[in-house]
């Protein structure tokens, strides 16, 4: 038994195949899967997973038909030409001593295509395509298809597949009023068949070695979703018809909760497996935030799964579990649940990758070698740029001196992780000073680097990351002692009234709405409170899981206010953005766009907006207008003989851009 991690680390026989930990990397569409090439790289991608010691792999979802699929010309596993293509994926994940499944996903109504089918004519409210529904004979040649799917697979040389029925996609959309009205014999009293056909078919071709995982929705999230006692009836059908296990699967993609986002608490979703544990024999694989090994293992040791699946985790840290093992579980870089580089990417066509480890998707182009030739390196700012680029460059063999004028590191990240739902920062934080000092980088804090001081030490390379400043705007009145700098804001520096005028609502504006609409942490880290703030029955008496949410008013007066028309938050994250949006107004934010800023006196903020003048009689009002770059050591350097590098917000200020930051400094630090 390992001494910090017994059952994470323990073994669980499947049939004839045993995994030699509990722990799963859930499926996750990389885009590689229809990029020319992208098999090649997906077995450099799976394969280096395996190598870090992962228990079990799920591949992104592959459709078993071309109206399944996601978007036109997406994955797809419906012909023995697919299969063959699968082999490099399989071959290198084995010679790792791995394992891997292929998920089969049909999108149903969910598919960004126009031959989109579903059980019945209704439209989906986040694709423009209008489904058509499935007549009988078509079902009957789609569960065929998912069978045929699940053969193709053992012959790619997969362990196993997932059989995709949660978040909504096709198969779930048979078992919820929301989606099933039909009438005939396919209709919603009768709808299990789809998903058990699609099992025990699946199973009596494949044979009895081959895992089959069913992804079942145990917690839609949604109206006239499946009350728990439908949700339990199906898990015995789907343990009878063959499966091997039972993938959790948490909330559909048209869902108004958050699920997955850096607010939703670790480990936020484990109870409603626990809640499954007992009513079937087979192993039961919860999911959704499970981010640490400690929090793996109290999920198990406390009864709640069998396994644990994690995704995102392993884009941050492919050696996640070898570091577990090893007792460096300091060392794993943390995922976040940003989404910024993973499912932002996906829904915007782009290939994934992740915010804190640039070579996740990109092993066979980002490599980190050591260097030919060492070089005495000066990393001018302790951002996430400038980090990034000091690990990476020191991994390499490089001699480098960090230095930072603030007494911590951390930059923008550490002001992020004061906001409620951001405290994940701190892992990356706790992870970049773990790294510092095992890399034998020199960290000089409160020192600020001078012309001189770098001539002195005769540095080969200085690499610039001095990051950003807040702009001011030019408003009469800007000075008034009621005004405070974003900063200022966050760290507290004076007293903030309940009336609070807000000036910029981009990113950083809504970071600091948030901040200033609670007082403390504990809405995103305690469970039960998070549960009632988004209204989730944790007594699942309500079909889909949903009740009236209930949180205590903030007795603040916040106006979010903007120069441009367009909506507030427009260029918030992807998948994440709506949250944000959906947070603040249920604290009562008040937006207000395409504002013309007059003055700022006692009375407060004047300003006109369609077309009149208003005033804002408030206490405080924060300033979210932009960044400018900092570069004032690199004018005084650049007419040196030095070799200087610019990167992250120095380089380019624009909303705060951890990802490409992370990006910029490590790619740079590569190339040196």
């Amino acid at each position: 038994m390992h001494p910090l991690y017994p059952n994470l680390l323990s073994p669980l026989k499947i049939g004839k195949t045993t995994l030699k930990n509990r722990a799963i990397m859930g499926s996750m569409h990389t885009g590689l899967e229809e990029k020319r090439g992208g098999f090649e790289r997906l077995a450099a991608f799976y394969s280096e997973r395996a190598a870090g010691g992962i228990g079990l792999m799920v591949t992104g979802g592959f459709s078993p038909n071309f109206r399944g699929q996601l978007k036109p010309f997406a994955a797809s596993m419906s012909r023995l030409s697919h299969s063959k293509k699968h082999r490099i994926i399989t071959d290198a994940v084995h010679r790792e001593d791995g394992k891997i499944l292929l998920q089969i996903l049909h999108a149903g109504r969910y598919g960004y295509q126009p031959f989109v089918v579903a059980p019945s004519g209704i439209k989906s409210p986040i694709s423009p395509f209008k489904p058509s529904a499935l007549s009988e004979g078509g079902i009957e040649r789609t569960i065929e298809q998912f069978v045929n799917a699940a053969v193709l697979a053992s012959k790619a040389g997969y362990d196993g597949v997932e059989i995709m029925g949660s978040e909504g996609y096709l198969i779930n959309q048979f078992l919820v009023a929301r989606t099933n009205q039909r009438t005939d014999q396919w209709a919603l009293s009768e709808a299990e068949r789809f998903a058990t056909g699609i099992v025990k078919r699946s199973r009596a071709k494949v044979g009895g070695d081959f895992i089959i995982m069913y992804r079942l929705s145990m917690l839609d999230l949604i109206d006239d979703g499946s009350d728990w006692a439908t949700v339990v009836q199906l898990a015995k059908a789907i343990e009878t018809a063959g499966a091997d296990i039972i993938n959790t699967g948490i909330g559909w993609h048209e869902a108004r909760i958050p699920t997955i986002a850096t607010s939703v608490p670790r480990g936020a979703f484990s109870w409603v497996t626990q809640r499954m544990m007992g009513e079937v024999n087979i192993p039961l694989v919860t999911s959704n935030r499970v981010n640490t090994p400690e929090i793996a293992e109290s999920i198990l040791a406390d009864g709640c799964a069998d396994l644990v699946s994690m995704a995102r985790p392993l884009l941050a840290d492919p050696d996640f579990i070898l570091k577990a093992e090893q007792q460096r579980s300091d060392e794993i870089n943390t995922c976040i649940a940003c989404n910024q580089a993973c499912l932002d990417h996906t829904f915007n066509n782009q290939i994934a990758s992740c915010l804190l480890n640039p070579r996740a998707c990109h092993e066979t182009q980002l490599t980190i070698s050591k260097a030919i030739q060492p070089k005495k390196l000066a990393v001018i700012g302790a951002g996430p740029a400038g980090l990034s680029c000091a690990i990476t460059a020191a991994q390499r063999g490089h001699s480098v001196t960090l230095y930072e004028t603030s007494p911590e590191i951390g930059g923008q990240f550490k002001l992020a992780s004061k906001i409620p739902g951001k405290e994940e920062f701190l892992e990356s934080l706790r992870y970049y000073t773990t790294m510092l000092k095992k890399e034998g980088v020199k960290v000089k804090l409160n020192t600020t680097a001078t012309p001189d001081h770098l001539g002195k030490h005769q540095y080969d390379h200085i690499i610039m990351a001095t990051g950003v400043v807040g702009r001011t705007p030019q408003i009469p009145g800007i000075d008034h002692p009621m005004v405070l700098s974003y900063r200022q804001a966050l760290n507290r520096s004076q007293n903030i009234g309940p009336r609070i005028a807000i000036i910029g609502a981009g990113g950083i504006g809504f970071d600091v709405a948030e901040f200033l609409c609670h007082k403390e942490h504990s809405y995103t880290l305690n469970r039960d409170k998070w549960l009632d703030y988004w209204g989730i029955d944790k007594a699942l008496n309500h079909p889909g899981g949903l009740t009236k949410p209930h949180f205590e008013p903030n007795g603040k007066q916040i106006y979010l206010l903007q120069r441009k028309s367009s909506k507030p938050g427009s260029k918030l994250g992807k998948t994440t953005g709506w949250i944000h949006r959906s947070s603040l107004k249920r604290e009562g934010v008040n937006f207000i766009s395409g504002v013309d800023y007059q003055k700022i006196d006692d009375q407060g903020l004047h300003f006109k907006a369609d077309g009149k003048t208003q005033l804002l009689k408030v206490d405080n009002i924060v300033i979210c207008a932009g960044q400018l770059s900092n570069r004032h050591l690199y004018e005084d350097l650049k007419s040196t003989s030095h070799q200087i590098d610019i990167i992250g917000g120095a380089s380019l200020a624009t909303e705060l851009d951890a990802k490409w930051a992370i990006d910029q400094g490590t790619r740079l630090a590569a190339s040196l």
